[in-house]
């Protein structure tokens, strides 16, 4: 699969210029360091942080399979986030789309009717690589970034796909792109699983040009952060009862509150605004659903997006 000209790596621990030592590996004289392109995905880890991540994607993995995710049929991946073709997520997949859709008509086509041109976009958290597919068959420049490369729920994905785009292995908080490279850098249901997310949204807005954005999605909001811890709690419960492990290889909070992402905008230096898409009726009443029968108070799921 071909690179992109539009993006250029960086050496994803001193942020320097990489040297080509032909088109599947590349190499930081500066620190030492060598990286290569295997099975189509360019392997930025660096060589202290892989054990880091290996119990996670263990857990996170085998969690994923039991939920039914992924499919051998090329067709599965395609139809997302329209369609859930397997059924088995299909309440999920409606959330998406109206988030997507959402993406689509309130941030990148505003962008790109303003830049004149195609979006250099950086998709984090990038997962099977649906987002990275309908951005990059609109005409965009797409690079897939994320720690699992499996080929049912991870960056192996690709293969799945007509549309091309590029696939890093990377973590959020070492980005192997140098400075001012995207025009939107977009975490994909995944900043809450950051263990540092001041850290992960400052490399975003490192790499984030002059006038663009960096949009967070489908990552739960609270108001009151004790209900975020609640959540927590419940599904690490759940998963215990499940799968005999908790899910907390990182040690990530797993969602947000409003006063949290005022703190996050101040240390990036720009504004933040809010967009609700239209997500269906029953999802909107859940709020009232959950006070009427006194519960905790449920997640709410916007559009994040941090601009000048």
């Amino acid at each position: 699969m071909p690179d992109l000209p539009e993006f250029s790596f960086a050496c994803p621990r001193c942020c320097g210029s990489l040297e080509s030592f032909g088109p599947d590996e590349m190499r930081c004289l500066a620190d030492g360091l060598h990286f290569q392109r295997r099975d189509g995905i360019w392997r930025f880890l660096l060589p202290e942080r892989e054990p880091v991540f290996v119990r996670f994607k263990r857990e996170y993995e085998s969690i994923r399979q039991a939920e039914g995710r992924g499919s051998r049929n090329p067709a599965y991946y395609r139809a997302l986030p329209y369609r859930d073709l397997s059924g088995r997520m299909a309440g999920d997949w409606k959330i998406r789309a109206a988030g997507f859709d959402a993406l689509l008509d309130q941030v990148v086509l505003p962008a790109q009717v303003r830049l004149g041109r195609p979006l250099r976009l950086l998709d984090l958290g990038a997962g099977n690589g649906w987002l990275s597919n309908r951005l990059a068959g609109r005409g965009h420049a797409v690079v897939a970034v994320d720690v699992l490369d499996n080929d049912f729920d991870g960056l192996g994905c690709a293969c799945y796909y007509e549309s091309t785009f590029a696939m890093v292995q990377a973590e959020f908080d070492c980005l192997p792109f140098t400075d001012r490279s995207a025009d939107l850098v977009i975490f994909n249901a995944s900043l809450h699983y950051a263990p540092d997310m001041a850290a992960s949204l400052a490399q975003a807005r490192r790499v984030l040009d002059a006038g663009g954005f960096i949009v967070v999605m489908d990552t739960p909001v609270y108001h009151n952060g004790e209900s975020g811890a609640a959540m927590v709690r419940e599904r690490q419960a759940r998963f215990v009862e499940q799968y005999g492990f908790p899910s907390d290889a990182l040690p990530s909070q797993n969602y947000l509150t409003y006063a949290g992402l005022d703190g996050l905008a101040a240390n990036l230096g720009l504004r933040c605004r809010l967009l609700t898409p239209a997500y269906p009726l029953g999802w909107r009443l859940s709020p009232l659903t959950a006070r009427l029968l006194g519960r905790r108070e449920p997640a709410n799921f916007h559009l994040i997006i941090f601009g000048d």
